[in-house]
């Protein structure tokens, strides 16, 4: 049965990577349709999406972070009633080739949520020491409060239900959402799924989140997450 897909790329700065994250998707998934959320960029990013006709741009008014332009998408798909979305960061380290990996799932009604995993086959880049570390602390914490083994809990390469993109519209994490969207999803009966997928590094840019932000990332999701699961 046909399915309406829509891929979801939030942007922050990514004027260099944008175009080849966007022709990466028309190329290796034509049937979706594409919307950028630029969460209010500093750079030439709009200007630059604006020049791709094939794609609809929503410019945030000021930076609402990854957890609130992700949710701008989520509410855009179901205003279009899309039976999928998909996220694909606008880094260019999500490679759409790797996308149907994620959507099959989905699609076939086995998962609600599938996280494209760089864990399950060790394979590509695995991000920095620090962040593999963080990813080891938040797979046992997870994975223990939800029974049920996540490797890549902050990988934001991802597919979603309908169903959960309804619910997400509503209840999507605000701030450094992936790890807490997890226990939430989890606790509320939706069905998760990991897949193996190959990523790779940052084509252009640098990651807004330094070492020492990393290590309060870590910390304040870390609450959040338990405090989400003892509501």
């Amino acid at each position: 049965m046909y399915k309406k897909i829509l891929a979801i790329v939030p942007a922050y700065n990514e004027e260099d990577s944008i175009t080849a994250v966007i022709d990466d998707i028309k190329s290796h998934l034509p049937e979706a349709d594409i919307v950028v959320i630029n969460d209010a960029s500093i750079d030439r990013t709009a200007d630059v999406v604006r020049a791709k006709s094939v794609v609809r741009l929503i410019d945030l008014p000021i930076n609402l972070g990854i957890g609130g332009a992700v949710q701008t998408g989520f509410r855009y798909a179901l205003k279009g009633n899309y039976d999928i979305a998909v996220q694909i960061d606008g880094d260019g380290q999500h490679m759409a080739s790797e996308v149907k990996k994620v959507l099959t799932p989905v699609a076939n009604g086995e998962a609600d949520m599938v996280i494209g995993s760089r864990y399950l086959e060790k394979k590509g880049f695995l991000s920095s020491p620090l962040r593999r570390l963080g990813n080891f602390i938040f797979k046992i914490v997870n994975s223990t409060l939800i029974q049920q083994k996540i490797t890549d809990n902050t990988s934001g390469f991802r597919a979603y239900s309908k169903e959960a993109i309804r619910f997400l519209t509503r209840y999507y994490p605000s701030d450094y959402p992936e790890p807490e969207s997890v226990v939430l999803l989890a606790k509320n009966g939706f069905r998760i799924k990991e897949v193996p997928v190959i990523m790779k590094e940052r084509t252009a840019g640098e990651s807004s989140i330094t070492p020492l932000r990393t290590v309060y990332y870590m910390l304040k999701v870390m609450l959040a997450i338990f405090a989400r699961f003892s509501r």
